[in-house]
This record gives C-alpha cells, structure tokens and sequence, in this order.
C-alpha cells in the first residue's frame, strides 16, 4: 500500500486553596479511560509559595479597593490581524514577545488567511520559513514537512495533541491563527516529530458582537457557504456564545476526484466572576473525498516509450469508493486568576473519528510501460482521545531576577484502530483505461490490531529575565508513555512502555532596543510501534536541535524580522532489516541544516507583505541501505523564496490588490527521479462596502504545470492549474 504512515479574587494567602473549589481541577475522567489526569497540586503549592507577595497595610475606608486586571482566554483582535504579529503564545503556553523567544515561532494570522483566500492548512503555511510545500496528491490530509522532515501527526489545537488517526482536516475558517514552533518541542507537548509543531489557535466567544456570512465559488465546481456568528448574552459581554459553520463541495482537475466537507463549531462562554473565564466547546466533522493517489512518474515526468500521460487521469477506480470520514469533539477551556501573580489553567478534549477509507494505490509499472500494477485497500477507522493539559503560570520576582514560570500535567488516553482489507484489483492500461473493474477482497481483514495509549508529561519552564536585555527559557520534562496493542490477526498481545526525560534552553540578548540575539537547545521524543525481528520493542525516536539568530521589532511592531540557523538530528530511525525481510532495526540517523529568513511589514503607507526565505541541506547519515547514505532526503527543496503583499489603494481606500509567489528548488522526489524547481505566482483583488466585502483571487496565475510531491518512486504528485475564486462576505 502507498499511502504514508499515518498526527472573586483571592488574597495570597488563601490563593492556594481554590483548587478545592473547583472540582474539576483536580481530576478528568473519561469513561473509557478512567480518572487518570490528576492535578499537579504538589507543583502548584511549590509555585503558590515562590509567588507570595508582601502584605500590604489596608486601605482606608474611603479608598477603593484597587482592580484585578481581567483574565481573557478569547485571543485578541490585535493577535489576529496584520502581517506582523509581535506576540505567540506556542513556545512558553503564554503570551511572549516573539523577540524574547529563543526559537523560531512564527504566526499566520487571520487577516493573512482572508487576504489569501486559503482552503486548507497547506496552504496557510506557505508563507512560514522551514515548511516545505509537500504534497501527497491531494490524498485528503494535512501533509506538512517541517525543517526537513515529516510533521502531519503534529498538528496541534489550541496547544493539544489530535488523535493519531488524523483523517479530517482542520478547517482554516475556525481558526483565529496558526503558530508554528520549529525544531525539537517536546518539553512542552510530549510526543511530537522533530522538525517542528503547528498549533491551531480555534474561535472563541468575544465580547463584542460577530455577524458574517460568506460565500465563495471557484474553479472545478467549488461551492462554499460559511458563517461565523457571536453573541454577547451578558451586559458583560462574559457570556457568549459563537457559532462557526462551514459547508464546501468541490471538484478536481483529475476525473472523478472530488471532496466534501460539512464543519459546525459551537462556543460558549460562561460568567463565573472577574478572575475565572470558562469556555465550553464543541465540533462535528463529516468528510466524503475521493483520494487523489498521483500518477506514474513515467509518460509525465520521466519519458514512456508510449507517449506522454495527461496528469489529470485517475489511475485509481471510481467504482471502489472513497473515503467517509466523521470526526466530533467536546471540551471546555479554564482560567482562573488565583492572585495577581499566579492563574490556573486546564484544557480538556474529548474526540472522535469514525469512518471508512476505499482507494486504490499504484505499486510498480509493467515492463511495457503501459499498463499499471495496482493494489485496492478497504480501511475502517475508529479512534478517540481523551487530552488534558493542567498548569499553572506564575509571575514572580526573586533576588532582582523576573521569572515566568509554568508548569503542569499533560496527559491523554485513548483507543486506535485502523483496520484494512488488501483486495486484488487487474492493472489499469494507462493509454485506454477502463474503469469499473471487480476487486476481489478476502473476507477476513488484512490488518486488525486496536491499541489503547495512555500518556502522561510533567513539565516547568520558565522565562527568566535578568540584567539589561537578558532573557532566558529553560525548561524539563518527564514522560511516561503505554501502548497496549492486541493484534486479532496474529493473535498476540504486546505492551510497550517508554519514558523519556527531554530538556530545553535558550537564552536571549537585546542588545539594542528592538534587535535581539538568541541561542538554543532543544530535544524531542517519539515513541515507535512494533518489534524487531527478535521480538524486542522499538526505542522512541529522538531529535536534537542547536539554533542561533537574529530577531528584530521595529517599534510599534509594523516591522518584524528573523534569520535562523539550524542543526536538527533524528535518530532512532527506523529502517528496513537488510537480513530479516519485512521487519525492520533501528540503526538509521538523518539531519537536517538550514537558514531561515522572515520579514512581515504592516506599513502605514497600506502595504502589508509577509516573506521567507529558507535553505535546507539534508542528508541520511546511517542507515541499513548504504545506497542512500549521505543523500538529501526526499522532498526537501535547498532553497524555498516566498511573498505575499497587499496594497491598499490610497485614492480608493476600499479597494485592496494581492500580490506573491513562491519559488522551490529542484527536490528528489523518491529515488531514483528529481522533481524539477518551479515558480508560482498568485494575485487578489478586494473591495470593502459598507456591511459586505468582496475578494477575487486567481493561483497559479501562469497556470505552471509542475510536481510539488511524491509518495514513492512508483506515484508523483501534479499540482493544481490556474484556478480561480470569488468571495463575498456579509456583515450584519
């Protein structure tokens, strides 16, 4: 099979006892996994007692008593728009200045989303410094190369994990922004990839008054009707509720591909007093594609003594099926502000993704180039997830020093499956295909191995920040990790436990106001499924990463700037056995070195431009296929330049042009071929009105043909042609 591997105020002195007044704080309990995700309280008496503040004498009886700042969880308007966001909320799980992080952080905010007219979170990050533009023939996932190596499973949502299944993709309309965190990040969010996390920051309910209504035509038959509605039900403005809905059909340059994607999201917020916010939510997901698999690299990219293939022919059977995929969740989100010092927070989601997955993938091309061996798969999915992240963030100063500090449980627990029949299916003659063929399945399944994972992390970091300019982060955690598979097939029962300790620290030196110097190590930690051939269970993955650079804020933050270097090591890898056929070792190593470039601007003069540059230099430095050794890895471009830029025009300020492109250098796309460099250019023209916006967009302006992906030397990847979409949004 040629798919991939499956993303009241309290006083200081009674601050420390409110725990007891919210019983959800001290325990989440899933009915299928049990109360397992225990408040830290040892850690929040250590931070309760390092944030006491000195008494003070009491006020006279004609003095008010003074205003505890409000605690809001809703983003801010201002983190949600421009080009130039100053501030991230990813590398510390609070808001730090993006100059006082020692690591590459970078933010993709709404009004950059809108001005784009972006359907998928591929396309979101295009503009982000170290995201390869990978694609696995609109397969249907969220397909992310970060820093040189795979990040799909580390998809983040409002700073907690997704289920491993990962089957539906984020819908970029429910999302204020999207933060991506590069290189090693596990001391904050346990068990994630190497090359970097993105975290999806999701609509919440605000104070003020929402009123949209959108819709949006395109090429290939593309229908979208999307809203997003909030109502204050207080004379606070506490007491919200939000309500996202999108609903979208589209079609493919490619015969008989096509998606649909049906997406609600409810939000409330709830008053409970000037120090707590509480946010309940919910989602529900139903997806039906037709997965786009790629076609032979020969006859399109490669020569076919045949003659040249169209890449828009389907090589899979329509008659097979597809994919329906449905996906629901409910949480809530807690803060409350136990003094001026210290806030308790927790985040609880529960998920569900149920649904059936048909395709059929191209495996080795006949000796006569013409006709095209395939294989057919049925897959029945069934995952949930219970995750929790309970913490506290403390604000104290000792001995002259400031410190930020966090520290908290994340934990998770909850069931996979992914079941699959692996039918015979006849070869598809690529020069007069037919379709409609019979697959024949066997009637027991192929692969049937449900696993139950529980997952725990403690963790602190803290910000520290000292001297004229000094900031450090440094932070540790520890991590307990069981997976319990029962294979029906085989009839064996396995259980793995793994546990790591992963640290991180930076260090920060403005050494003039609005340019900083960093310096940074990290580490992460991915624990491995299977066994080796003598039945030992796999060490999890790790990775390394040394980073140092430049950041810049220009004052009042309309300029921002970043250069990076990297050293990133994976190790742990695991390769195929050259002695025991269908097993694999552990003995593989790859890394990845770069530099890294970004420049937002949100200037007063109506230009707004977003920009990167990123060069990337991998290679596999061990593994049991000495062919490979000291060879790039597959898709990862040396040099990737992007821009986006929008003008407001000044003699019609309503009217608003967009301008970019992106170029990538020539990638191997899997051994033994190279998918060649390609520019692309994409423009935009918007007109606002009184109550309704207007947005025209054309991708692919020069409608480039081009390859921006590969699943394996049997399958590459065509890109999209010129396409075109209209939009219009209605304000009430």
């Amino acid at each position: 099979m040629s798919s991939l591997p499956s993303r009241a105020a309290l006083s200081p002195r009674s601050s420390h006892i409110c725990l007891c007044s919210i019983p959800s704080c001290f325990a989440t309990f899933s009915p299928r996994a049990g109360l397992f995700a225990l408040t830290p309280l040892a850690l929040c008496l250590a931070q309760a007692a390092m944030a006491q503040q000195p008494s003070t004498p009491a006020a006279d009886a004609g003095t008010a008593a003074p205003q505890l700042q409000e605690v809001r969880i809703n983003a801010s308007t201002e983190k949600d728009m421009g080009f130039a966001p100053v501030e991230a909320q990813t590398a510390s799980k609070a808001p730090m200045r993006r100059l006082e992080t020692p690591q590459s952080v970078s933010v993709v905010t709404r009004e950059q989303m809108e001005s784009r007219q972006i359907t998928n979170v591929q396309q979101a990050l295009q503009t982000v410094a170290g995201v390869s533009p990978v694609n696995f023939g609109r397969r249907g996932f969220d397909d992310l190369n970060i820093r040189g190596f795979r990040s799909t499973e580390s998809i983040l949502v409002d700073g907690l994990v997704q289920s491993p299944g990962m089957w539906a993709k984020l819908q970029p309309y429910g999302y204020e922004r999207f933060e991506v965190l590069k290189g090693s990040a596990s001391v904050l969010y346990g068990q994630v990839q190497p090359g970097g996390i993105v975290n999806a920051v999701s609509k919440r309910p605000k104070k003020e008054a929402i009123n949209e209504v959108g819709v949006e035509v395109g090429s290939f038959d593309q229908r979208t009707l999307q809203a997003d509605i909030n109502r204050p039900l207080s004379e606070s403005g506490k007491t919200a509720l939000r309500i996202n809905a999108h609903v979208s059909n589209v079609d493919d340059p490619t015969q008989f591909v096509y998606r649909k994607d049906r997406w609600f999201a409810p939000s409330l917020s709830i008053d409970l007093g000037p120090q707590t916010d509480l946010v309940l939510f919910a989602t529900y997901s139903q997806s039906q594609w037709m997965r786009q698999q790629g076609i032979t690299p020969y006859g399109t990219l490669l020569p076919n003594r045949n003659g040249t293939l169209p890449v828009t022919m389907f090589t899979g059977d329509p008659s097979f099926g597809g994919y329906d995929v449905q996906s629901k969740t409910v949480g809530y989100t807690l803060e409350h502000k136990m003094s001026e010092a210290m806030t308790f927070r927790q985040n609880v989601r529960y998920e569900t993704e149920k649904g059936t997955g048909n395709f059929v993938s191209n495996q080795a091309l006949q000796a006569n180039q013409r006709l095209q061996n395939r294989q057919a798969s049925r897959q029945y999915m069934d995952y949930d997830l219970l995750a929790t992240d309970t913490s506290l963030l403390s604000r104290f100063e000792a001995l002259g020093v400031k410190h930020q500090l966090v520290t908290g449980l994340d934990a998770r627990s909850g069931t996979s499956l992914l079941a699959s029949r692996t039918c015979r299916i006849g070869a598809l003659d690529l020069f007069a295909p037919v379709y409609g063929m019979q697959a024949t399945c066997p009637e027991a399944l192929t692969q049937d191995a449900p696993a139950k994972l529980t997952v725990a992390g403690l963790y602190v970091q803290d910000q520290i920040k000292f001297g004229q300019g000094w900031t450090a982060l440094v932070g540790l955690r520890r991590d307990w990790s069981t997976t319990d598979t029962n294979n029906r097939v085989a009839n064996t029962q396995t259980r793995q436990k793994d546990n790591a300790t992963t640290l991180s620290a930076g260090l920060v030196y403005e050494f003039k106001p609005g340019w900083a110097a960093y310096g940074s190590y990290g580490e992460s930690f991915l624990p491995q499924s299977g066994l080796t051939f003598g039945g030992s269970n796999f060490v999890p993955e790790t990775g390394k990463q040394w980073e140092a650079g430049v950041k810049y804020e220009a004052p009042g933050g309309q300029v921002t700037g970043a250069l990076a270097v990297f050293d990133l090591v994976r190790e742990n890898v695991t390769t195929a056995d050259p002695v025991n056929t269908g097993f694999s070792v552990q003995t593989g190593e790859q890394r990845a070195r770069g530099l890294e470039l970004e420049l937002g601007a949100d200037l007063k003069n109506g230009w707004k431009l977003t920009s990167a540059y990123t060069y990337t230099q991998t290679k596999v430095t061990r593994d049991t296929n000495a062919a490979i050794v000291g060879k790039p890895l597959n898709l990862t471009p040396r040099h990737t330049l992007t821009a986006w830029a929008t003008y407001k025009l000044p003699q019609y300020q309503r009217v608003t042009l967009g301008l970019g492109g992106r170029y990538v250098s020539e990638q191997i796309g899997s051994y033994p071929f190279t998918l060649p460099s390609y520019f692309v250019a994409d423009a935009s023209i918007s007109y606002v009105g009184e109550n309704y916006r207007v947005t025209a967009g054309v991708k692919n302006v020069f409608n480039k043909a081009y390859y921006d992906g590969a699943i394996n030397a049997n399958v590459v990847s065509p890109s999209l042609p010129r396409n075109f979409s209209l939009g219009v949004t209605y304000f009430f």
